[in-house]
């Protein structure tokens, strides 16, 4: 496994601890759309490929993808996240999967040491976007991929994001969330020296706020 440098637990965990066995239990909203996004992004693997995944919750992702790399590191900041992942990895043995405590916004990975790394639903989570993203790039081999999809809070009704977002927190049933568009979280990802070179959107039911980013790093860059 790769190495992992955690100094402290972040705050956020606490709150993902607490409703980890009702986020197991939920039921995906949009099972079209995630199939596509699965099936986007396994054709993004290969069997020679090391992939990290930041944000991995319980591990249902994980689970899925693992089979099309040689190996695949997911991490969450959660440790209850994690218990649960691991439970399925139990029940489930998947070669080249480990499941590992480690926060996006905190852990430090081998450097240049993924072909791919992976983040879910995490960016609008993080508490600096960009020191996250520029880990990320520092992380990535020349050449890899950073693939993402992510909640773009900015394009939501200002009612939610402004009101009912707000009240949420108030009273512990929401984490703390950054506000941007798809061309924010563009920038964002340049500015961490990464190139756009995929942005779609597969949600199957209404306006899809999710966007799916495909990243590089260029060859030439330095590790």
């Amino acid at each position: 496994m790769k190495s992992i440098a955690m100094p402290h637990p972040s705050p956020s965990a606490r709150f993902w601890d607490r409703i980890a066995p009702r986020y197991a239990r939920a039921a995906i909203a949009d099972q079209a759309g995630y199939e596509k996004t699965l099936q986007r992004v396994s054709g993004l693997l290969a069997p020679t490929h090391t992939v990290l995944e930041l944000g991995c919750g319980t591990g249902t992702t994980a689970l899925r993808l693992a089979p099309h790399a040689r190996s695949l590191l997911a991490t969450d900041a959660s440790p209850e996240m994690v218990a649960i992942a691991r439970e399925r990895l139990h029940a489930q043995p998947t070669p080249g999967l480990t499941f590992a405590v480690a926060d996006a916004d905190l852990a430090t990975f081998d450097t240049a040491g993924y072909d791919r790394v992976l983040a879910f639903n995490l960016l609008h989570l993080l508490a600096d976007l960009d020191q996250a993203l520029a880990a990320i790039a520092h992380t990535l081999r020349p050449g890899g991929l950073f693939i993402s999809k992510t909640p773009c809070i900015a394009e939501m009704n200002p009612l939610i994001t402004h009101l009912a977002v707000p009240l949420m927190r108030a009273v512990g049933k929401a984490p703390p969330l950054l506000r941007f568009d798809e061309a924010q979280l563009h920038a964002a990802i340049r500015r961490a020296g990464l190139e756009v070179i995929a942005t779609e959107r597969h949600g199957t039911r209404g306006k899809d706020v999710r966007a799916f980013v495909v990243a590089r790093k260029p060859a030439a860059a330095r590790a």
